[in-house]
């Protein structure tokens, strides 16, 4: 993964929020059923982009969280850079503190090249664009279980 464990469960989590109406908050407990995430963990990490800022929280029984701005505004290198820092894809992969662009390593020109396709794609892509693609998915899938469980029928019927 290029990212760490805890990114992913809040890009997961925030693809769920993306489609909480406005105004509405989705409990924690909710989001990891769903997502099938730990709800304690998950608690933790959203509590912890909320301070960040790209949540709100909302306390009782009708509290939880929501997107504080629009999915579209989201990018996952904002979740990314919020949890794990971008120091990670700065570093030289071999893990050499002297490398550099005088003295590279063996990996250094292929990690440069990987490194900025990572950050191309995490700074391009938007919750918006993740809960898209989701739907879409689902839906595909939908229609594949629909048209087979029509065929199914139809060898019965025969």
């Amino acid at each position: 993964m290029i990212y760490s464990r805890s990114a992913e469960y809040a890009i997961r989590a925030f693809v769920n929020l993306a489609a909480v109406p406005e105004g509405k908050y989705a409990m924690v407990k909710n989001i990891a059923a769903q997502e099938t995430i730990p709800a304690h963990f998950l608690a933790k990490i959203l509590q912890q982009l909320a301070r960040k800022g790209l949540l709100r929280s909302s306390k009782g029984p009708t509290g939880g969280f929501s997107l504080r701005v629009d999915a579209h505004d989201i990018r996952l290198l904002d979740i990314v850079e919020a949890l794990d820092g971008l120091a990670p894809y700065q570093q030289c992969a071999s893990g050499l503190s002297e490398c550099s662009d005088d003295m590279p390593c063996s990996m250094h020109d292929s990690w440069i090249t990987l490194r900025s396709r990572i950050m191309d794609y995490l700074g391009k892509n938007t919750i918006a664009d993740l809960a898209k693609a989701l739907d879409q998915k689902k839906k595909a899938l939908a229609a594949t279980k629909k048209r087979k469980a029509r065929r199914a029928a139809a060898a019965k019927r025969a």
